[in-house]
């Protein structure tokens, strides 16, 4: 009799050391992908707010504005539902969805105009930030936030704003280039301008303007070249004479 008690309390001990090592084993794998899904959480928003952080270098329409709000509010929500003693993201919600209901039409925003920093890393930063920005308009077109034909409109601005930096960059560089007499240098640049206007695939009056532009110095530049090379054959021509001349001057004789 005592021992089947015992058996039994053995077995009874070993079940609840498996379900216990169950239980303990899935409560950790809950809170590693509550880690993984707040951390990914994070990081939407850390991209979210960098959009809005940067306005400046990457020009927004108030209905874009709206649109990173309302993605901004949605994130938060989220990650106060992982974390709901988190007193900071709470207060950040009630920010965020009071600045999204007090935003109007009235915004500034979609000015095409443009002007480009003296450093490079400055201008790759805000190609990458347009092409950050367009995929999250995709994003947020797929979960129905953003109307199609305002994703359409928005997402031609920013395919036109990323390419007249990458035109402006080029005449920039080539404008520095051919004023320090680098023409081959400059006329490659001038070339690659060239190059992303004639594939653009929108053509506004942007676009043919500046292929204008680019077609006549590009003829400028083969002039100059052409008047800089012929220089240098008559100035090798001439030394090559003045050479001979030495050579079968009469000797004197002493």
């Amino acid at each position: 009799m005592a021992f089947t008690v015992i058996v039994v309390l053995f077995i009874g001990l070993l079940v609840i050391s498996v379900v216990a090592s169950a239980m303990q084993q899935h409560k950790e794998r809950l809170a590693t992908l509550k880690r993984a899904e707040f951390s990914k959480l994070r990081g939407m928003l850390e991209d979210t707010e960098e959009i809005l952080l940067n306005a400046a270098n990457v020009p927004l329409t108030p209905g874009i504005v709206q649109m990173l709000l309302t993605r901004i509010v949605y994130t938060l929500k989220a990650m106060v539902e992982l974390e709901p003693g988190s007193r900071d993201l709470k207060s950040r919600l009630a920010d965020t969805e009071k600045r999204l209901s007090e935003l109007t039409k009235e915004g500034s925003g979609g000015s095409e105009n443009i002007s480009l920093p003296d450093n490079d890393k400055q201008i790759i930063s805000m190609i990458q930030g347009i092409k950050k920005l367009r995929t999250i308009l995709r994003a947020e077109h797929a979960r129905g936030n953003i109307d199609t034909q305002l994703v359409i409109q928005e997402d031609r601005r920013l395919e036109n704003l990323q390419l007249r930096i990458n035109v402006e960059s080029q005449i920039k560089r080539g404008n520095q280039a051919r004023a320090n007499q680098l023409l081959g240098s400059a006329r490659q640049c001038y070339e690659k301008a060239l190059v992303t206007l004639s594939n653009a695939s929108h053509v506004d009056e942007y676009v043919q303007s500046r292929r204008s532009e680019m077609n006549s110095i590009l003829q400028e530049i083969a002039e100059e070249l052409k008047e800089g090379n012929l220089r240098d054959r008559q100035k090798k021509a001439e030394q090559e004479n003045n050479d001979l001349d030495v050579l079968f001057a009469p000797k004197r004789k002493w």
